[in-house]
């Protein structure tokens, strides 16, 4: 329970994310992910909501869509609405997280609407070398995707703290948005 605490605490004292250009290389996309509140968030709760239900398509259909958004964004296709929707995102997942329910094809969808929004915001931040910046990326979310299914399995038979843990991330999201 102590590591939960911690883990818990660690994600909620992490600091809102800015938008920072001009990043590049592996070691820019393995760090990126890590230090905007609002990616690290939605992404453990992925995870989390993945491992709690048993939908772990959730993980793989959240990185295909957001090397999709990614690509997209490098293409030069701008998506509407990409910063409110990744807010919306963490709100979301936390309540899919808070609710455990297992959700639908749509929940799927969601997951992709959203990851394609994360996608497009990282993209917009790479520069010189993107294509290692993005395997750095996706290489990180899949950590926190995976940090937060290992966080699901410690979490089995605690029903109340998935609750608090989900609910956490959702008012997060709100902060972030309206703080």
């Amino acid at each position: 329970m102590k590591r939960i605490a911690f883990i818990l605490a660690s994600v909620m004292a992490a600091g809102p994310a800015l938008a920072h250009p001009g990043h590049g290389g592996l070691a820019s996309g393995l760090t990126h992910p890590l230090l905007g509140a609002d990616h690290l968030l939605a992404m453990v709760a992925v995870g989390l909501w993945a491992g709690i239900t048993g939908r772990r398509a959730a993980v793989a259909t959240f990185l295909a869509a957001m090397a999709a958004g990614a690509g997209l964004g490098l293409a030069g296709v701008s998506l509407p609405l990409v910063e409110p929707a990744i807010l919306a995102s963490v709100v979301v997942f936390g309540l899919a997280v808070a609710l455990a329910r297992r959700g639908s094809a749509a929940a799927l969808g969601a997951v992709a609407v959203f990851a394609l929004a994360h996608g497009q915001a990282h993209a917009a931040e790479a520069t010189g070398a993107t294509g290692l910046f993005l395997a750095g990326m996706l290489a990180a979310t899949a950590a926190l995707h995976l940090a937060g299914y290992g966080l699901a399995a410690r979490l089995q038979g605690h029903r109340s703290l998935q609750g608090l843990i989900g609910s956490a991330v959702a008012l997060s999201g709100l902060w972030l948005a309206f703080g």
